[in-house]
């Protein structure tokens, strides 16, 4: 294949995807956490003041916000922000409430500002994919590259995602883009690599704060390439002729080469780290926090902070000094600058959002999973969940590439040498160190995926598959080096084999084309065929997983369709039913008795409040289940969009 061609089809898959995502998003409503995130953004850009949502960090949204602003210049349009309603001048991080009046009670163009500002996600999907086509094809060559290319162009959840003012997208480019940039470094220290290593660390703690994993990420990559090369040159030099005549690199001391290796490797990643929150991270954050009252900051992270780690310190910053009360010493310092000159509030900001990401993990969050609702979570979800909502073709070529890396890792191999000695006399820790030299992207990939999935296991945060998205593109590509190089291996005696081969990954990839194509618009509630498809979905999970809010335009368009004049709501989602449904909407909460309901009467319920009222409680949830058990014995005249159950009382 040549260059150019390759080049063309990567393009042909970004720009289909592009489109798949750009049309279906047409017609979606906001979704839950867009009502926070597109007004909260807005009011970065045009009041530099962080008061509403510090618990994401401000890239994708102030995005959004530049988007919607761009569209207010050029169009004249006038956008009106609420900076007289209780939620932006008293509240405490009065994001949601902002958020409805901002979109819908403002007169402002809801539909038009959602549109415009998802359009950055966008952007960043398209971005994102350049790069896991650029970092597979330098590494394993252009069929391997545009296999990634292709998982992640036709992968439901991506394209979902990528075309909502949400952090999910952003934060796994940020992860994948900034490792790229980080590996480069560490194999080719040039001024040029640490310079984008700097850069991308930085950008990518705007994005999520989950990206803070990749400081002890980034620490763990360093420590192996420094015992790589102190292993390797310790080989080299057992091996190498010693010569008065000679001053080589071999002959100095291990001491002064490994000093020098640890010195210098060292110093690089605390300069990435530093200079990466000196002139990325804190001129950001400054802009966020110019205009944010230093009085209103502080008495804002006092109160969200009040219950960290065992309170809140009678004498400020005295937890620091206590081993006992260390974990509150966070809490204290991010308190202790609120107040304090313009660029210390700036990182005090960042830290007290940190700290927000910490204090919501542990409190965890209601969900139904499974025919149960918890907020403590299962150790099983995250697995479980990616299991169901991948497209199987991609589980059936990971399960072929572990076989077919295992099939490599112990295949007999041209002799390699380190020094003067061949690799099979090499002792089990200087092997283990030659592969990693040779396999180092690859270790890191994998190693990124481990970590991260570890942390998602242990998380009682279960509200969707969205939360292990970082590590999808690291997937796509070792996947698919693997599976492109088994289909590479040449067997002259039977020449049929490259045949069946490239042909059952063609057969592969066309199920997956069409699975995914066919939930179109509705990419956020595939499931597969596991379970029988999108259409039992809802069965297993909901949330993010399925519905977000993202049909009531639909359902509208539906009651219309069917001449319904009035319908009983409960909506879970970003969007104000009665802004949409108009006259149509009557209000409705499942712990209401059902006998209020006439015959005849219409109910539509979305999926998230539908299930969570079925579900049995999980061990130890106290809160009242059951209430739609009540639904169990009428069908849905219709669903809408997976998401949004109709039913027509008897």
């Amino acid at each position: 294949m040549s260059e150019s061609l390759s080049k063309y089809i990567a393009a042909a898959l970004l720009v289909f995807m592009l489109l798949v995502a750009f049309y279906s998003m047409l017609s979606d409503t906001a979704i839950m956490d867009e009502v926070a995130h597109l007004p909260a953004g807005y009011s970065y850009v045009t009041q530099q003041d962080m008061r509403l949502n510090p618990e994401h960090p401000p890239l994708i949204k102030d995005l959004a916000g530049l988007a919607v602003l761009a569209f207010s210049k050029i169009s004249g349009q006038q956008i009106n922000f609420p900076s007289n309603i209780k939620a932006w001048t008293q509240d405490i991080n009065g994001q949601w409430d902002f958020g409805f009046d901002f979109l819908y009670k403002e007169g402002n163009p809801a539909s038009i500002m959602l549109f415009v500002g998802r359009l950055p996600t966008l952007l960043i999907l398209m971005i994102l994919g350049i790069f896991i086509f650029r970092w597979t094809k330098e590494l394993w060559g252009k069929q391997a590259a545009l296999l990634a290319l292709f998982l992640f162009s036709f992968s439901p959840t991506f394209i979902a995602h990528g075309r909502f003012v949400t952090t999910d997208v952003t934060a796994a480019a940020g992860f994948f883009i900034a490792t790229f940039y980080f590996v480069r470094w560490i194999k080719n220290p040039k001024l040029w690599n640490f310079i984008c290593a700097t850069i991308f660390f930085g950008v990518a703690q705007l994005t999520k704060f989950s990206l803070f994993l990749l400081v002890p990420f980034f620490i763990f990559l360093t420590a192996v390439w420094i015992a790589i090369k102190i292993i390797n040159q310790k080989q080299k030099q057992k091996t190498v002729v010693k010569s008065p005549f000679l001053n080589t690199q071999e002959q100095k001391p291990k001491f002064v080469f490994a000093a020098k290796i640890i010195a210098k490797n060292l110093c690089g990643i605390i300069f990435i780290f530093l200079l990466g929150y000196a002139f990325v991270v804190t001129p950001v954050y400054y802009f966020h926090v110019k205009n944010y009252p230093p009085q209103k900051q502080l008495q804002d992270i006092k109160f969200i902070m009040s219950s960290y780690a065992g309170g809140q310190d009678q004498q400020p910053l005295a937890s620091c000094t206590k081993l006992s009360r260390i974990t509150r010493c966070p809490a204290e310092i991010a308190i202790w600058t609120a107040n304090k000159s313009t660029p210390i509030r700036a990182l005090g900001q960042y830290m007290f959002g940190l700290l927000m990401v910490f204090q919501r993990a542990a409190g965890g969050n209601t969900t139904y999973f499974l025919g149960q609702v918890s907020a403590a979570g299962w150790s099983y979800y995250f697995p479980l969940i990616y299991f169901l909502k991948e497209p199987l073709t991609l589980h059936i070529l990971t399960m072929a590439a572990i076989i077919i890396f295992f099939y490599f890792l112990f295949k007999k191999r041209q002799v390699e040498k380190l020094g003067q000695a061949p690799e099979a006399s090499l002792g089990r820790l200087t092997k283990l160190s030659l592969w990693l030299t040779r396999n180092f992207e690859s270790f890191a990939m994998f190693s990124f995926i481990a970590l991260y999935w570890i942390m998602s296991v242990r998380s009682t945060l279960n509200i969707g598959v969205r939360h292990v998205l970082p590590t999808f593109p690291f997937i796509y590509a070792l996947v698919s080096s693997q599976i492109i190089s088994w289909a590479r291996i040449k067997d002259t005696a039977k020449k049929v084999y490259p045949y069946l081969k490239y042909g059952l990954l063609g057969a592969l990839i066309a199920w997956q084309t069409v699975s995914v194509l066919l939930v179109f618009p509705s990419f956020l509630a595939y499931f597969n065929e596991s379970v029988g498809g999108t259409k039992n979905g809802y069965k297993y999970a909901v949330d993010s997983n399925l519905d977000w809010g993202q049909d009531l335009a639909r359902l509208n368009m539906w009651l219309e369709q069917n001449n319904i004049s009035k319908i009983y709501v409960e909506y879970f989602g970003g969007t104000d039913a009665q802004y949409v449904l108009g006259d149509k909407f009557q209000p409705w909460q499942g712990n209401r008795n059902s006998s209020e309901l006439k015959s005849g009467d219409w109910l539509a319920v979305s999926a998230t409040f539908l299930q969570g009222g079925r579900g049995k409680p999980a061990l130890g949830y106290k809160d009242p289940t059951g209430y739609y058990d009540w639904l169990n014995n009428l069908q849905p005249k219709a669903v809408i969009g997976y998401s949004i159950f109709v039913y027509q009382i008897p």
